[in-house]
């Protein structure tokens, strides 16, 4: 397994949204310090662990460029560069709105109403960073394909090695795995509810470098603020 590279937009370092999130997932991708959530009595210690497994590996963030292997004679430094350049160019972020809802099954945080600006600079990230981007290798294309693609998700995975792009992109912030109706709709309520204090504002949220070692969750190596004038 490779060293992957993963751009994301994440609110700022302590602002109460990254730490509430970092809680309930169990550690800061920041730190790498472990959390321990306050879960509600019905759910049990070891479901929670469960279902939090996998987001917490990834880090709370949402989704800019997704993760990458580095193509051939690309260098860490150089991309952290590229990026701090892209950022002084890139205006600030108007502060979203975030509320509980579901994506997929999935339990996430998503932009009500939707973000113009978090979908424009999404796109920009695609497309200026994938000189950096290994290509994808046949079994990651055929766990995207197992998933069912449209024909223009189908198009946008062989050329940008991702479907969810441009006008299929979705930003969102996980907080479980895939669950049923049930749990799913019970947990999304707790969460609406412990969440709400964090979410009563908009969010600043700012571009940040995510890296994930071989055998490691990933870790945010850096953020970069968006400051254009």
């Amino acid at each position: 397994m490779s060293t992957r590279y993963a751009l994301y937009a994440v609110p700022a370092a302590g602002h109460p949204l990254w730490i509430a999130a970092a809680r309930w997932l169990g550690r800061d991708a920041e730190t790498d310090i472990e959390e321990t959530p306050h879960l509600p009595p019905w759910l049990e210690p070891q479901r929670w662990r469960e279902i939090t497994a996998e987001a917490g590996r990834y880090g709370f963030h949402g989704t800019l460029k997704p993760p990458m292997a580095l193509a051939q004679g690309e260098a860490p430094d150089e991309l952290e560069a590229m990026l701090g350049r892209f950022a002084a160019t890139e205006p600030v972020l108007p502060p979203v709105r975030l509320e509980v809802a579901t994506i997929a099954g999935f339990v996430a945080l998503l932009p009500r109403p939707p973000s113009p600006g978090l979908s424009s600079l999404a796109g920009r990230c695609v497309e200026r960073f994938d000189r950096f981007r290994a290509p994808a290798s046949d079994a990651e294309l055929a766990r995207r394909r197992a998933a069912g693609l449209s024909s223009v998700q189908e198009t946008y995975l062989e050329r940008w090695g991702y479907p969810y792009v441009f006008d299929q992109f979705r930003y969102h912030m996980t907080l479980t795995s895939r669950l049923s109706g049930a749990e799913r709709d019970r947990i999304a309520a707790w969460l609406h509810d412990r969440l709400a204090p964090v979410l009563s504002d908009p969010v600043p949220l700012e571009l940040a470098l995510f890296v994930e070692a071989p055998g490691a969750p990933f870790r945010l190596r850096r953020r970069f603020a968006l400051s254009a004038q």
